[in-house]
């Protein structure tokens, strides 16, 4: 089963959020509806970057690297852009 790794941005925190998920259209949906209790002080939450993998066990190791490296600084080592707050 395919899996997503995510990371989002909160304006409001002006900060970052790593998960990983098999649904992330769900996902976000929770995190806007403030059902993940580590991210409801943030919403709403803008989904910026996702990156598919093959299985959990691959999601599980790509978002401990992402949260290790910091979001801000994977997204520019990677050439994939940092959000920037409207």
């Amino acid at each position: 089963m395919d899996y997503t790794v995510y990371i989002l941005y909160s304006q409001k925190r002006s900060g970052y959020y790593v998960g990983q998920t098999h649904d992330i259209e769900k996902r976000l949906i929770k995190h806007n509806k403030s059902l993940v209790p580590s991210t409801k002080s943030g919403v709403p939450w803008d989904l910026i970057h996702t990156q598919r993998v093959n299985n959990r066990s691959e999601a599980l190791i790509l978002e401990k690297k992402i949260k290790k490296r910091g979001a801000k600084r994977y997204l520019n080592d990677n050439h994939f852009g940092v959000y920037h707050a409207k």
